[in-house]
């Protein structure tokens, strides 16, 4: 539609200019409906606010007629507009390759969060107050007079900059308050991590998993992303495939597998250097033997082990080894979907 003046859209609603521009808007938005494949067309009149949805264009246009547009509904970003306007328009162009190529690195993030938007506005069926709260930091300008970014598309751009250079929490409440203070005092940008984290949960930002080699050689990224066999050792990535695939035929449960595999394999390199080697068998070519206690090995526990199990016992590579874990978390906020264990692993045969 364009940059258009859109005042009758807040004017009388028994005028003709009124009644042509619901045709108008209805047109349009029928156009984006079947351009997406939609069923549904959302209502931006003042009571549904783009929160409910319906099948028949008339019932919205009945609704826009005897209710109005939703207060500051000026760019129909639920109707097929982008969130966010273009710097240039088609009859006032600068002829500068450069800023050209900006506006469509721009326009090309717009349509990405329109994207977004539209895809996650059916989980908020049941508490539509958080939908609308999004809504309103959708179309917010961050600061008066800003026409480039919104409060949302600001603190999104910002979150991926801090993803991309592994900024810490710390640093990034820091450049909040900083940007805050440089910007015009009636700035939207939060002023701490927390509060842009607050902003973000709505949108449901999922964390991805990327798997890596098990001789850690590799992460299956990037040019990785497709393989299945690390490209440094020759190792087959177990996860990748599946668990069930190395489970198949052994006892115990997947996640004993794939706690085994990575250990064997560091266990190996503690044996390939001849100084590690001698200290893991320390236990049994090392240790006084005199029935003190100076060490594990000197336990009862250690040796009712050995003598349950004489085969493992009696070898002097055989490694006793202590597990400890704790969760904890390492987000600072106590309402956070996720967090991090810690597992601590320590071999009891090393000398004191």
């Amino acid at each position: 539609m364009g940059d258009t003046d859109r005042s009758w859209m807040y004017g009388k609603r028994n005028t003709l200019e009124y009644m042509q521009g619901v045709e108008n808007f209805l047109k349009y938005a029928e156009k984006n409906k079947s351009k997406n494949a939609e069923e549904f067309l959302v209502c931006p009149c003042c009571d549904c606010k783009n929160l409910r949805k319906f099948r028949s264009s008339e019932q919205v246009k009945s609704h826009l007629i005897c209710r109005g547009f939703k207060k500051g509904y000026d760019r129909w970003i639920w109707h097929g507009e982008s969130v966010l306007p273009s710097t240039s328009t088609s009859d006032n162009r600068i002829g500068n390759d450069e800023e050209n190529d900006d506006n469509t690195d721009t326009n090309g993030e717009n349509d990405r969060l329109d994207e977004l938007i539209r895809a996650i506005q059916g989980n908020f069926n049941e508490v539509p107050h958080v939908l609308e709260s999004l809504f309103v930091d959708l179309e917010k300008p961050l600061f008066s007079g800003c026409s480039r970014f919104t409060k949302l598309s600001a603190v999104l751009k910002l979150f991926k900059l801090k993803a991309e250079n592994g900024w810490s929490d710390k640093s990034f409440t820091q450049l909040l308050e900083l940007l805050k203070d440089m910007l015009p005092d009636d700035n939207e940008l939060p002023i701490s991590t927390y509060e842009a984290k607050k902003k973000l949960c709505p949108l449901g930002m999922e964390i991805k998993e990327i798997h890596a080699c098990p001789n850690d050689c590799v992460l299956y990224w990037k040019k990785y992303s497709d393989l299945h066999v690390c490209p440094k050792c020759g190792v087959s990535c177990y996860k990748r495939k599946g668990v069930d695939d190395r489970c198949e035929g052994k006892k115990g449960s997947p996640a004993k597998v794939l706690w085994y595999l990575p250990i064997i394999s560091r266990i190996k390199r503690l044996f390939a250097n001849p100084i590690d080697a001698k200290y893991l068998q320390w236990h049994a070519e090392g240790r006084k033997n005199d029935g003190k206690l100076r060490h594990p090995a000197d336990s009862l526990q250690w040796r009712n082990i050995d003598r349950a199990f004489p085969k493992f016992g009696n070898e002097n590579r055989n490694l006793g080894l202590g597990l400890c874990t704790g969760g904890m978390n390492s987000h600072g906020n106590i309402n956070s979907r996720h967090n991090t264990w810690p597992v601590l692993l320590v071999a009891y045969n090393l000398p004191p």
